[in-house]
Parts: C-alpha cells; sequence; structure tokens
C-alpha cells in the first residue's frame, strides 16, 4: 500500500461562534461584582474604552445612546475574516438571545478553558489550633505529636482517626526521618499512653468539644462550660444516650427515678449545646452579595431597577476615534489592531446595555407573576420555571439561566436570590397553582403554631391543607417537613 500526502476539497456547514458572543454570554452570567472587574480590566486592556466621570458636561444615559450620538468611521473588514463570521457580528444580539441556537454552539459542547474562581486565602480551624498549641509549654516531640492529631480533626471538629492510627502514622514519619539523616542511634517512638496524653490536651482546646470521636464525648466535653456538670442532664448524657437520641423520656424516666418532664427538661439544656464545634472556624465563602436589581413599591405599583451605580460607565474615547479616522496614518498591521480594538469597544458597550435589558425584562416577569408573593409573603409564591420565562419574554431558556444566575434583587421582603422565585408547584382545588416553597412555609407555620402537647402528625398536616383546598399526598408531606427540617409528630411531642 502505497502512502503520501493529498489535498481535498469539501463544502460543508458547520456551527460557529464568534468569541465576542462568547464574552457578551459571559457578562449575562457575571454577577455584579464580577461584572465590575471585568470592565475595570476591558478599561485597562483597550484604548478604545474610556471612563465616563460624574464632572463630564455631556453625561451619556445610556451606552446605547452613546454608540448612536458616535460619529464614529465604519471599521473596516477584518482581514481573513469570513463573511458569514462578519454578519454575526451585526445579529449579535439574535444569537445571544437565541442562546447559541442561530450559529453559535451549545453549553455542552463548549470545551473552552473555564476560568477558574479563586478565593480569599482565610483562616480555618487548624490555624487556629495551631496558635493555642504555639501557646503551651509542649517539647518540640509534643507539638510534633500535636501537630499530627490536628491534621487528623475534620471540618466538623471531630477526630477522624482512632489513637492507634494516629500513633501509627507519627511512628512513620519518625522512622522514615530517620532514615533519610542515617542516624544510628534509637529513635524513641510514640505509644499509646503519648496518644492519650496528648488527646487530653487537644480537647482542652477552643472551642469546646473539640477532638471528640464521637457526638456523646464531643457534648460531654461542653458540659463544664455550659455548668451542667453534676445535674441532671450529665447523668441522661452519660448513661442513657441511646434513650435521649430517640426522645424516649418515660424510660429514661423510669430508670433514673424521675418524671418524664424532667429528663425532656434535661435534655432541652443538652440540646442548647454545639454538636459540630468546628464549624464555626471552618473557611468558606466570604464574598458579600450584591443586589444587581432593586424592586420598590411605588404608588401601589413595584417598580424594577437595575443596580449598576457602582459599575464602570464606559464609552468610546474621542480622542482615538480622531486618530482611527485618518486612515492614511497607519499601515495595515496597525490598522487592523485600530479596527479590532474598536470593535471590540462597540462590542462590549452594546453587551453591557444589552445585559441591563434582559435582567429588567426578567425580572418585571417575575414581579408581575410573583405579586402575591409581594404583597402576603412566601404563602403568595406562584410556580414558576425558567421555560415559562422564556417563553413569556421571547428568549431562549439558557438566557434566562445565565441572567438569574448567582444575581440578586433587594425587595420589600427582602434580598432574595433570583433562584428563590422559581419552583415546581402543585395544583389546588380550584385549580390554581400553588409553589411548593409556599406550601412548606404553610407547613412550617402550622408546626410553628401547634399545641406542643398533641403535635400534628403528617395525616393531619393533610387535611388541614386540604381544608385550604390543596390536594397533597401524605409523603409528600412528609418529604417537605424532612426538607425543612422538622421532626417527626411524636419526636415533637412535650410532656
Amino acid at each position: 500500500m502505497k502512502g503520501g500526502m493529498q489535498q481535498s476539497q469539501r463544502m460543508g456547514q458547520e456551527l460557529r461562534a464568534n468569541p465576542r458572543l462568547y464574552q457578551a454570554m459571559d457578562m449575562l452570567y457575571m454577577p455584579l461584582l464580577d461584572l465590575q472587574q471585568h470592565l475595570k480590566q476591558e478599561l485597562l486592556q483597550n484604548p478604545f474604552l474610556e471612563l465616563v466621570e460624574e464632572e463630564d458636561d455631556e453625561i451619556v444615559e445610556s451606552p446605547s445612546a452613546e454608540l448612536s450620538e458616535q460619529n464614529t468611521p465604519d471599521p473596516e473588514p477584518e482581514p481573513g475574516l469570513p463573511a458569514e463570521e462578519r454578519e454575526d457580528d451585526s445579529r449579535w444580539e439574535e444569537i445571544l438571545l437565541g442562546g447559541m441556537e442561530t450559529g453559535g454552539v451549545s453549553e455542552q459542547s463548549d470545551d473552552r478553558e473555564p476560568f477558574e474562581r479563586v478565593t480569599v486565602e482565610s483562616r480555618g480551624l487548624d490555624d487556629h489550633l495551631r496558635d493555642q498549641i504555639s501557646l503551651l509549654d509542649l517539647s518540640e516531640r509534643d507539638r510534633l505529636l500535636a501537630e499530627e492529631f490536628i491534621g487528623n480533626i475534620n471540618d466538623e471538629g471531630y477526630l477522624a482517626a482512632s489513637l492507634d492510627e494516629i500513633v501509627h502514622g507519627i511512628n512513620e514519619v519518625l522512622l522514615r526521618a530517620a532514615e533519610q539523616t542515617d542516624e544510628e542511634r534509637e529513635v524513641p517512638l510514640f505509644g499509646l499512653a503519648d496518644a492519650q496524653r496528648m488527646l487530653a490536651i487537644i480537647q482542652g482546646l477552643e472551642p469546646p468539644g473539640i477532638g471528640a470521636r464521637d457526638l456523646q464525648e464531643c457534648l460531654m466535653l461542653q458540659l463544664p462550660g455550659a455548668k451542667l456538670v453534676g445535674t441532671l442532664a450529665e447523668r441522661i448524657l452519660r448513661e442513657h444516650f441511646q434513650e435521649l437520641i430517640a426522645h424516649r423520656w418515660s424510660d429514661i424516666a423510669r430508670r433514673i427515678g424521675c418524671t418524664p418532664s424532667e429528663a425532656q427538661a434535661a435534655a432541652d439544656e443538652i440540646a442548647k449545646l454545639n454538636p459540630k464545634p468546628g464549624r464555626a472556624f471552618s473557611s468558606g465563602d466570604g464574598n458579600y452579595v450584591v443586589a444587581d436589581l432593586v424592586v420598590e413599591k411605588i404608588d401601589d405599583e413595584y417598580m424594577v431597577f437595575t443596580n449598576d451605580s457602582n459599575l464602570p460607565r464606559l464609552r468610546l474615547s474621542r480622542s482615538y476615534q480622531e486618530i482611527a479616522r485618518d486612515k492614511k496614518r497607519f499601515d495595515a498591521e496597525h490598522k487592523e489592531f485600530i479596527t479590532s480594538r474598536l470593535s471590540a469597544a462597540q462590542w462590549l458597550i452594546q453587551a453591557i446595555e444589552q445585559r441591563r435589558q434582559t435582567m429588567l425584562k426578567v425580572m418585571h416577569f417575575i414581579v408581575d407573576r410573583q405579586r402575591d408573593f409581594f404583597e402576603r409573603g412566601v404563602q403568595g409564591l406562584k410556580p414558576l420555571t425558567l421555560r415559562e420565562v422564556a417563553d413569556a419574554i421571547g428568549m431562549h431558556e439558557s438566557t434566562i439561566s445565565r441572567v438569574t444566575n448567582e444575581k440578586y434583587a433587594q425587595t420589600p421582603r427582602g434580598v432574595l436570590p433570583l433562584k428563590f422565585f422559581f419552583s415546581s408547584g402543585l395544583k389546588s382545588a380550584d385549580g390554581e397553582d400553588v409553589s411548593a416553597r409556599g406550601i412548606k412555609a404553610t407547613i412550617e407555620k402550622l408546626v410553628a403554631e401547634e399545641n406542643p402537647r398533641d403535635p400534628l402528625t403528617d395525616q393531619a398536616l393533610v387535611e388541614i391543607l386540604g381544608r385550604d383546598g390543596l390536594r397533597i399526598a401524605r409523603r409528600t408531606v412528609a418529604k417537605y417537613r424532612d426538607e425543612l427540617g422538622i421532626l417527626k409528630a411524636q419526636l415533637r411531642k412535650r410532656l
């Protein structure tokens, strides 16, 4: 078989996306703080963009108005750019609002390398424990063992390894270090007694309950700080832990010699202790929530505004436009640079305005649909899906998903994520749609107002909801109750 290279021509159609469309989609996806940083970065990179200062005589009402007022030269076609891609620039809104359905690629096939979200380093539980160990009068050998303990404490504050495993692990480290240094003298290894002694030191650190090996030990370590040592609560926790978990107050009372009410009161004191003491020091996302939209009630009407006062206000630089007009001064390479930068600046300003208009459209529809929520609270929330919003305002569902991603609205009912307004629903007896979130709020309210001596069972909740015209299965009520973190009726009962 003879090998070689050959050329062939083939005609066909394929979906392509201008990189600027990716930029426009990314801007839809960005929360307010991310967009601020993005625009500041674009200001540094593109000389055709300039910041509109407050003291400027000519105030630009909107980016799109700025573009219409500018008598800018039409940029020359970019060299080597196919006519089809140049046409995409003129109909970018259609492509963007169509969710890349026209002339683009879907999100699933987007193989671009994503930008990593980098969080600011923060001090965690291990740093807090090391700070306390550094203040203790310990030998270098004990500090090494303490570091092994700290490394085995999880985010909830529990010791995630047994004492035998810790001893084995630290001894391996010592032996490996001795082999690397070729020391002939015998290495003093740690024993179980050393681990038990260090465990007592670790469990004496803050927060109380740290370094426990199980829930019972964690709560026992917190008794001195809560001044419960020598009380009925300590005895129940130490001797009848399983009955305590199961809320078997009668069994506890019979074995200890107290009344069930006294056993339950002691359990209430135990419930005030922290079952996960390490959570207070767990490093988490420290981002602040900034509302992208504002909803205000003015003269019995709910008005929607964008919270973009802190966004950099951009316009095309007049000085650079004057330079760009004299095309004879530049060679082909410079013309290509000027054309691409000017076009990118125009695109960015249009994309900012398009993002603003798209968010307003989506929020206006949400406010109209969820007016009962703003008037009556969560019980008035109606079911809503991304598809419904997309169909109502003529946009693609993926566009609505980008618009509502990590966006918040400041409303008369508080600062809420836009995703809050979307939920599944059920049909009431009269055919009206009822939001699942509204049903949960109703269940939560009913439980809060129930007689603690005779709590509402799941079946009782079904019957109450049914009297209000809401047909719902008992298993659905149980599911919603579990999601709300509400115990079963028999565990909520007070004596």
